[in-house]
């Protein structure tokens, strides 16, 4: 594997294995800044949401950079005020508005706001058959959201992006995921830095003269989850892309598996109606 890794979605579209996430990076010259570094660094697949309020930053990167579109994977999400069928349809509008793009390679129902979730999954298939969108899925869906939408749908959802890391370890979700085709993807891969001073994390991360960071990251291409670390830093976006020329051990694997305590530095959708 390298930076230029993909993984196969259900409907044949590659998503980079890779990617930098914006979540809470400032709207303006920080996401710019670290956008147009981590394409300069190799990265192609960029990762934001509306509710970030850098959607036009990314766009302005995406633009400023020599990358042409095609080797461009844009992620954007759909806001739980924005759900419904048509407010849906207008969000996904606006988006590709303030992104300055003719499509969306990923959008996502950012959260399963109960009651208008199936008309909005309804508005993204309508969006994915209009070729607004290259791949549609979800976020921070349970096994329960899930088969709710699997009962519904037309279109079975690319990906679920949630939580995962050693430290939320979903087990359930993952083996759920891959046995109808979605492809689950780890937002908040390095614990929002919680788990970083680890000392076991550490001692197991020295072993390959690796950054915890880095071996957090491999950790999830391991086990073929897609994984988008948030950076705004020139130096940690370009460590965090430094994962591709080493492979954990089993057995490390297993200790690193062992490592779960239901950790949840965000939202936790388990009780989510």
């Amino acid at each position: 594997m390298d930076l230029a890794s993909s993984f196969m979605l259900n409907n044949g579209v590659e998503i980079p294995a890779l990617g930098l996430g914006v979540f809470q990076a400032e709207p303006g010259q920080e996401t710019h800044d670290a956008v147009l570094h981590a394409l300069e660094t190799g990265y192609r697949h960029i990762d934001t949401a509306r509710v970030y309020r850098n959607e036009r930053a990314v766009g302005d990167a995406l633009r400023e950079s020599s990358v042409p579109r095609s080797e461009l994977f844009v992620t954007t999400k759909l806001w739980n005020g924005d759900q419904g069928f048509e407010k849906t349809l207008a969000a996904c509008d606006a988006s590709l508005n303030r992104l300055g793009l003719d499509f969306i390679d990923l959008y996502l129902i950012h959260w399963p706001v109960e009651e208008l979730r199936s008309e909005s999954w309804s508005a993204l298939e309508q969006l994915f058959e209009e070729g607004k969108c290259r791949a549609i899925g979800v976020s921070n869906y349970t096994v329960r959201h899930l088969e709710e939408l699997l009962t519904e749908c037309s279109v079975v959802p690319a990906v679920n992006q949630v939580e995962f890391s050693p430290y939320t370890f979903q087990t359930e979700l993952l083996d759920y995921c891959r046995s109808h085709s979605i492809q689950l993807e780890s937002y908040s891969p390095l614990t929002k830095g919680l788990k970083l001073d680890d000392p076991y994390l550490n001692k197991i991360s020295a072993n390959y003269s690796r950054t915890p960071a880095q071996l957090l990251l491999r950790w999830c291409l391991e086990l073929q989850v897609v994984t988008i670390p948030k950076s705004v830093t020139p130096a940690r976006i370009e460590e965090n892309a430094r994962v591709f020329d080493f492979e954990i051990a089993a057995e490390d694997m297993h200790k690193l598996n062992s490592l779960d305590q239901n950790l949840r530095t965000g939202w936790d959708p388990t009780d989510a109606p």
